[in-house]
């Protein structure tokens, strides 16, 4: 309710002199709200609120981008990875080459969207000594690995002095990916700092909350080899580490919009890696006269030097090999050489990876299997028996589960049948399947190409000069010898 000047006078009148609110609304017949509002004094009745055009520069290609955002947002289904008016902003300067100001954009999002921020909650501001603290945590987005969409998590760390920032996803969080990821952190910062500040984590908590949390006999031992101190928040208490907790919607909002499109883990690793080095290098925080890099260039002379022995973050267990030449870990199966039947093995899980060893001999290595009753075959451990039990080829698993459609296709029309087919993957084996179906490609498409062929285009020493047409209806030209037959006296 807007008042007349007048009105307010006498509200701020019988305020000062004493009078309630409740006896000054019933005096001037307002309502308690309305004389709330202007009893101390905060605002004034000649205030109004602001009108924002928007500005000319919000072409309807603007608005049709920013609509489009929205769009994949809703397609998408992840509301913890929307698009923001500063990530659109961003997206309108590096693919439209927008010359307007953030503000601007803001603007036009809030009115398209008409959504409306959330006011900030109060806390008490903290402040750090260089080389005191790192606060972590983690996160989940989703993105798509080899075009599947895959639910993955995210681990976050900052230094609370320079705020310098790292990144880094994995397929799970649990008892191999917390260290280990403290331990990529601690390689990107190149030091350590005094103290580590999260959550009370059930990898690393054994018992209590808190001041009275007590970590595990895994996480101490850890801890005591990179020797930082570890202060575990209390429940419910995000202030006890505001800096990471608004880094995770920060990651989510900017790194994992566009929802990212990526081979595999190790590529979005890498990519988040550039995202973190180019904060590093171009961030500056509000409030701050220096900018991040140079925040970090006097945090880093205070941060512990890192041992040079690397403290093993696997869990290890030990495997006999199966009759499948196949060996267990966390309810999976991964495949060894043949000649490794029914031998122990020694298997190391680590977050992201699984290797495998006998007697100390690194045997294989695997990118880890989550979930139960799946098996990972590689086909170089199978070349051998296959080459004993050629006629098994097309149905064996580790064929099926490695080898392209087009080379099966291929090996199908093989003169040598099954035995060839296991030919060519020997040489899949020894080149590389992608310099294989190279060979293939270069090949006339009439012929077809036999695994002679193949170990010419490879410079290896032929068995056979004989070549195979695939067009049978090949068109002869008939030769009139009766000629010939005259001269070498040949009775007609």
């Amino acid at each position: 309710m807007i008042i007349e000047v007048d009105i307010y006078s006498q509200i701020r009148r019988l305020y000062e002199e004493g009078e309630s609110q409740r006896s000054i609304a019933k005096r001037l017949g307002i309502a308690r709200q309305t004389v709330k509002k202007y009893c101390e004094g905060s605002t004034h009745p000649d205030v109004r609120k602001s009108y924002t055009r928007i500005n000319n520069v919000i072409t309807d290609d603007v608005k049709s981008f920013i609509l489009s955002c929205f769009q994949q947002d809703r397609e998408e289904k992840l509301s913890k990875q929307q698009h923001t008016a500063k990530r659109i902003y961003d997206r309108l300067i590096a693919e439209k080459g927008f010359q307007g100001s953030y503000s601007t954009v803001r603007e036009a999002v809030r009115q398209l969207r008409a959504e409306h921020s959330v006011p900030p909650q109060a806390d008490l501001p903290l402040e750090y000594d260089p080389g005191d603290a790192i606060q972590i945590d983690w996160g989940e987005a989703t993105v798509y690995l080899d075009n599947k969409k895959t639910k993955i998590s995210f681990f976050c760390g900052r230094l609370c002095y320079s705020c310098d920032i790292f990144f880094q996803a994995f397929y799970s969080q649990n008892l191999e990916s917390f260290p280990e990821a403290q331990q990529r952190m601690f390689d990107y910062f190149k030091g350590i700092p005094k103290r580590l500040i999260f959550d009370n984590a059930k990898v690393a908590v054994r018992e209590g909350f808190g001041l009275h949390a007590k970590a595990t006999k895994g996480y101490k031992a850890f801890a005591a080899h990179y020797s930082f101190q570890t202060d575990f928040c209390n429940i419910a208490s995000g202030n006890e580490k505001g800096l990471v907790e608004n880094l995770v919607g920060y990651a989510r909002r900017n790194f994992m919009v566009p929802v990212p499109r990526v081979k595999n883990l190790e590529e979005l690793n890498q990519q988040l890696l550039r995202d973190c080095l180019n904060y590093h290098n171009t961030h500056k925080v509000d409030s701050r006269s220096s900018t991040v890099k140079e925040s970090y260039e006097e945090e880093w002379y205070n941060l512990r030097t890192i041992p040079s022995y690397r403290f093993d973050t696997s869990r290890k267990v030990t495997a006999i090999v199966g009759d499948y030449s196949t060996v267990r870990f966390d309810k999976n199966e991964y495949s060894v050489p043949i000649k490794y039947l029914r031998k122990e093995m020694t298997v190391k899980g680590y977050a992201n990876e699984v290797h495998i060893y006998h007697e100390g001999e690194l045997v294989a290595t695997f990118n880890r299997i989550y979930g139960s009753g799946k098996t990972k075959y590689r086909l170089e451990h199978y070349i051998d028996l296959l080459e004993r039990k050629p006629r098994a080829v097309f149905q064996a698993k580790p064929v099926r589960q490695n080898v392209a459609k087009e080379l099966l296709d291929w090996g199908k029309q093989l003169p040598g049948g099954n035995k060839d087919m296991v030919k060519l993957l020997r040489l899949c084996v020894d080149y590389g399947e992608d310099k294989i179906l190279q060979i293939r490609s270069q090949l006339p498409e009439n012929v077809i190409p036999t695994i002679d062929m193949v170990r010419c285009h490879l410079h290896e020493q032929p068995e056979s000069s004989i070549i195979h047409l695939q067009n049978r209806e090949i068109s002869i030209t008939q030769t009139d010898l009766r000629k010939y037959d005259e001269k070498c006296w040949v009775a007609m």
